[in-house]
């Protein structure tokens, strides 16, 4: 009987549809250890763990079954190419998970251009050795054909019967969907993370949604139409925040400093490793009694990550739920952003980054924005050991920016994003004075150090400001742009804020980021405001004295009365000083306890979530749409791309004259003479 059931087995295996079977089984097997090994998507109870098992067979089923349409062995290999392909797929969104906690999307893919640089360090770090055992079952499968161990079956496959199963794959993705639509109504029409996609229908399904819904939003812009602003301009008018009379205008006039903490998050403030402060200087500037810092501030960056921050502070705009907003839709959109609104008010308006020029779409989107200037890595002095993974090192970096800051006519308005606390956090041991964690975690342990080496460096370039006498005049703000650390990393960020174990609140609290505003006699001290990256322009402009009464923005001034809390995440989730969202869990925010809410507490929550939901959405119209090139504030003037450019020997020479015109300039005002002699620095590069 077991041999007759052996023989059965073979004979099977030994024709088209039966390897096709087999095909099919091995590679759902992976994709389903690949879900519960490499992808954290809260699967919970039976039915979404039976979900989970059974998503990859439907499209499996599809893809593997165009081969059938073929004859002979080029049926066999198109089967394998088929495999190699979809195994790639699952293979670069492992990589891509590990550090971004979410899926590729094809705004990511279409904007990888503009990020790949330096990439390669990155990947060396987040590939793991097990990460290749994916392709094992294509080289069985290979093997088993050369070894002729499996037969090629060279009878011709009906094509009814390839129709059949083509059919039959059709029909169980839409029992899946029915099925998984049960367990999360709205799974495709509601704002949900990727997470839940690939747990309910899986990856390939979730790649033809991500397409049809990028194409769905190419096609908005060109059926947009001046109209589309009513519901928006409605929506603001009766959320916008009056400005408090005790900070309104109190910075009028002041140069302002914005400075981007790379991936820098609010644990990092007065924690200790060893008993040494990461950040001591960090630290201080929190403490400062002309610092108004705020531990409340949450990051609201999807996959743009630095991107995203940026569409937020230069714009009060969210940044996509798929790809960067500034790669996808900064050259073409029309903006009314921080460095226009400034540069009309006669600030001089520019931009700092110690890499290359079209990072992100930087050198494109810059112009959108009205930037005056863009100083990238072609305006530094380079060498090998002054930069290190994403660009210049910091110290390095604070320094030479220093050089031209000091030519900029005042006031200016100075955007500086720093690099070295970046992943993978790589730093020489010539710059590596501070002990790692030991959390066992070989991509969290040594962020403390780049942190430290960051907290170094400002304090390097802080100092430089109170020598030339900037400090007083000046406006500084500094914010951690998004996470450090991902979510995947949960055993390492227990460890870090020293729990046994941590939960889905403990990982919203962990999205907290640094931000603070200090100027000389400012009224300081530590604001528990809920806040967001969203809130920080509308902020700024009340500090800078202007009321903001008729631009497009999301935010609302954390200074004010009338500040909205409610700050959404940009998957939907969302925190309030009552209630923390994550999924489909609430928790109280004071204690963390996992609410089981009444019916008031329902109420006051799907409150919360269609606001949130709400903004996302019309936020998403104005970028999708370009409704902007449609309305133009009182008193703004259109941007012109044409106006700006930022190759060297231009900017050089356009900044020379403008300092002619109007020589307000730190150097200007020291007879035209360089104060870098004033700038001290430890960096070993420079010795």
């Amino acid at each position: 009987m077991i041999s007759d059931k052996k023989y059965r087995i073979s004979n099977l295996l030994n024709t088209r549809l039966g390897f096709y079977l087999l095909a099919v089984l091995l590679f759902c097997i992976k994709t389903y250890i690949v879900y519960q090994t490499k992808f954290t998507l809260g699967v919970k109870g039976g039915l979404q763990e039976f979900i989970l098992a059974i998503n990859p067979i439907p499209a499996a089923l599809l893809t593997f079954g165009v081969a059938l349409y073929f004859s002979g062995r080029l049926s066999y290999w198109l089967m394998m190419i088929i495999d190699f392909l979809e195994t790639v797929w699952i293979f670069a969104n492992i990589v891509y998970y590990r550090e971004f906690s979410d899926f590729l999307s094809l705004g990511i893919i279409k904007g990888s251009g503009n990020v790949q640089n330096n990439l390669g360090k990155s990947l060396a770090e987040i590939v793991h050795f097990s990460d290749f055992f994916i392709f094992i079952d294509i080289l069985i499968l290979i093997g088993l054909l050369v070894f002729k161990v499996i037969r090629v079956d060279a009878q011709p496959f009906k094509k009814r019967y390839a129709l059949l199963l083509s059919g039959l794959s059709i029909i169980l993705m839409v029992g899946e969907y029915g099925l998984a639509n049960s367990d999360r109504t709205g799974l495709l029409t509601r704002t949900f993370d990727n997470n839940y996609i690939v747990k309910y229908l899986g990856l390939n399904e979730y790649a033809a949604f991500n397409a049809y819904q990028t194409q769905k939003e190419s096609a908005t812009r060109s059926h947009a139409k001046a109209s589309d602003m009513d519901s928006i301009l409605k929506y603001l008018d009766h959320s916008r925040a009056k400005p408090n009379p005790v900070y309104f205008g109190k910075e009028k006039g002041k140069n302002v400093f914005i400075i981007h903490l790379e991936s820098f998050q609010q644990f990092l403030i007065n924690y200790k490793v060893d008993g040494k402060e990461v950040t001591p200087h960090l630290n201080k500037f929190f403490r400062n009694r002309n610092t108004i810092s705020f531990d409340n501030f949450y990051h609201q960056v999807a996959q743009g990550k630095t991107s995203d921050a940026e569409m937020m502070l230069e714009n009060s705009l969210y940044g996509l739920p798929q790809g960067s907003a500034m790669v996808t839709y900064g050259s073409q959109n029309t903006y009314q952003a921080a460095p226009a609104i400034l540069d009309q008010d006669g600030y001089t308006t520019a931009a700092f980054h110690g890499d290359v020029p079209s990072f992100w779409n930087r050198d494109s989107t810059y112009k959108s924005w009205g930037y005056q200037y863009f100083f990238s890595s072609q305006y530094y002095k380079t060498k090998p050991s002054y930069s290190v993974g994403y660009g210049l090192k910091d110290k390095i970096f604070f320094r030479d920016a220093a050089n031209y800051i000091q030519q900029l006519p005042q006031p200016f308005y100075v955007k500086l994003i720093t690099l070295t606390n970046h992943y993978p956090y790589l730093l020489d041991k010539q710059n590596t004075d501070f002990p790692a964690t030991k959390t066992g975690d070989k991509t969290v342990d040594p962020y403390v150090q780049t942190a430290h080496y960051l907290d170094q460096a400002f304090a390097e370039f802080m100092n430089y400001l109170r020598k030339t006498g900037l400090m007083k005049n000046s406006v500084i703000v500094l914010y951690g742009d998004h996470y450090g650390i991902s979510n995947n990393h949960r055993p390492a960020i227990a460890q870090l804020l020293h729990k046994k174990t941590i939960t889905d609140y403990d990982l919203a609290q962990f999205q907290k980021v640094p931000f603070m505003i200090h100027a000389t006699g400012l009224k300081g001290g530590i604001n528990h405001t809920y806040g967001g990256e969203i809130d920080v322009l509308p902020t700024l402009l009340h500090l800078l004295g202007d009321k903001d009464n008729n631009t497009i923005q999301f935010g609302t001034d954390l200074l004010s009365r009338q500040h909205d809390q409610r700050v959404a995440f940009r998957n939907g989730d969302f925190v309030t000083p009552r209630y923390t969202k994550v999924g489909s869990n609430v928790y109280l925010t004071k204690t963390g306890k996992l609410l089981k809410p009444n019916s008031k507490q329902k109420a006051q929550i799907a409150s919360i979530q269609n606001h949130v939901t709400t903004e996302l959405s019309l936020s998403d119209r104005v970028i999708y749409g370009d409704l902007l090139r449609f309305y133009t504030p009182k008193g703004f003037k259109k941007v012109n791309r044409k106006d700006f450019t930022y190759q060297y020997t231009k900017g050089m020479e356009q900044l020379k004259q403008t300092d002619q015109r109007r020589p307000t300039s730190i150097e200007a005002k020291n007879g035209n003479k360089s104060t870098m002699n004033l700038y001290k620095t430890d960096a070993p590069e420079l010795k």
